[in-house]
């Protein structure tokens, strides 16, 4: 491991513990150390799935467990999140964790990592790249994936509902656009869209992953289209800002409501929304990667090969289920 940050910068990143418009929680160790240092960019604290993301790698990356985690926190602004990554690259870092706000115009950082010698491994979100060297290996969920079993799943509840042949209105909450999941999700609903012709895509518009911009889009929705049928929320903080705009307008959702809610991530707080009958399923985006990223860094640091592309273990979860039983099951 590199422990060639210097006394002085040490200290001055002990004191100022503000890096890049971001928050770091954490500052560099001394030379002495022998803990394993890591640079984690998170992309903020938008929803209830990235919160519960944060904890896996704060719980996970302990002193405890031989690690020393630099965390910043960029506020949902790939700017704070490249001067992070420098900033982590000026503390020579073991290694480079980045959740990043978008795909692209990463090149000359990831550059930068890897001249300095620094692995860098990205979590939940893709970065677009022409050089996929760059980057050591990505850890996430299949988000297309998840599009396609949210459609998946709309079909089979159509049918049991005996709406098959029904010309089904929809509307798409989207992420922040531009995101991994935004782009995976959105191309997955799209393409089982494609083969159900009496299904009419609405519109669709960023609600930026956030509630208040959900019920913000939800509301507009809702003044331009009399007649929606099922509302796609690319993550579940988005499904209850919808939702409250849909039983502030005097409509009902649900499994017996007016409107069929279809969310992503399946937080806690999903099952709460299911079991209290306003929301039908979220697709599950396992936010525990904590783990996950410690074994990578475990066979890193024995020089074994780790492979390029990492999918966590991933559910889907309806009213048909024992929600309260799985829900007591989950650790997020």
């Amino acid at each position: 491991m590199k422990k060639a940050l210097a006394i002085a910068l040490v200290a001055l990143v002990a004191l100022s513990g503000v890096f890049a418009g971001g928050a770091q929680e954490s500052a560099a160790p001394a030379a002495s150390d022998n803990l394993i240092v890591v640079g984690y960019a998170q992309v903020g604290a938008e929803s209830d799935w990235r919160t519960a993301n944060t904890q896996s790698f704060k719980s996970t990356f302990t002193e405890a467990n031989g690690y020393r985690l630099i965390f910043d926190d960029a506020q949902q602004k790939q700017e704070n999140q490249i001067k992070a990554i420098r900033s982590f690259i000026q503390q020579d870092v073991d290694y480079i964790v980045v959740a990043p706000v978008v795909e692209t115009g990463w090149e000359t950082v990831l550059k930068e990592a890897k001249d300095a010698g620094i692995p860098v491994i990205l979590s939940d979100r893709m970065m677009d790249v022409s050089d996929p060297s760059l980057y050591t290996c990505w850890v996430g969920g299949n988000f297309i994936k998840e599009g396609e079993d949210a459609g998946k799943w709309l079909i089979d509840y159509l049918k049991k509902q005996g709406r098959s042949n029904e010309k089904i209105n929809i509307v798409t909450l989207q992420g922040t656009i531009g995101a991994s999941a935004q782009i995976g999700r959105t191309e997955g609903f799209g393409n089982i869209v494609k083969t159900q012709p009496n299904w009419n895509m609405l519109a669709m518009q960023t609600g930026e992953f956030t509630q208040a911009k959900g019920q913000e889009v939800m509301e507009s929705f809702l003044k331009s289209y009399p007649d929606i049928d099922v509302v796609v929320a690319e993550n579940d903080n988005m499904a209850f800002g919808a939702i409250d705009a849909i039983k502030a307008a005097g409509k009902t959702c649900g499994p017996n409501g007016d409107i069929i809610i279809i969310s992503f991530d399946a937080v806690a707080a999903a099952f709460d929304s299911m079991i209290a009958g306003d929301m039908n399923v979220s697709v599950e985006c396992n936010p525990l990667h904590g783990p996950r990223v410690a074994e990578i860094i475990q066979k890193l640091e024995k020089g074994e090969t780790v492979d390029k592309i990492q999918y966590v273990v991933e559910e889907v979860f309806d009213t048909s289920m024992d929600l309260p039983a799985v829900k007591a099951t989950r650790l997020y």
